[in-house]
């Protein structure tokens, strides 16, 4: 009977143990305040689809992947985003923000893009 209950013991820690984790790997990215977002300016080289209706940017010369979650869903257009950013240079903000799903932090989730002063995509508080 005591093994039993030991038995029962370390399966129920197990599970414990692994929602807590699934709970910090699959943590909603933080919505910050502009002044608490970290700012990038680059030129951007290409702009397409990834995910599930993400929007991505890439930048020149910059190894990072920056994208709009559902950026699709919330009204952004992969082709006039080219015509317009392409060859130009953009502003991104986004949070102060790590995962152990990027521990290189190559993966950047945008909370705002602007353009010559324009508000392309705006989630900040």
């Amino acid at each position: 009977m005591k093994k039993v209950i030991r038995i029962y013991i370390v399966a129920a820690s197990l599970v414990v143990v692994f929602f807590i984790l699934g709970l910090y790997f699959f943590r909603p990215v933080p919505i910050v305040e502009e002044k608490d977002a970290i700012t990038v300016t680059g030129i951007v080289v290409d702009i397409y689809e990834a995910g599930v209706k993400d929007v991505v940017f890439k930048l020149s010369g910059d190894n990072v992947t920056y994208y709009v979650n559902r950026g699709l869903e919330q009204g952004l257009n992969i082709d006039s985003l080219k015509r317009k950013l392409v060859g130009n240079q953009a502003v991104f903000k986004y949070p102060d923000y790590w995962s152990p799903l990027d521990r290189d932090n190559k993966i950047r989730h945008l909370s705002k893009v602007e353009f010559n002063n324009e508000v392309i995509f705006n989630e900040l508080k």
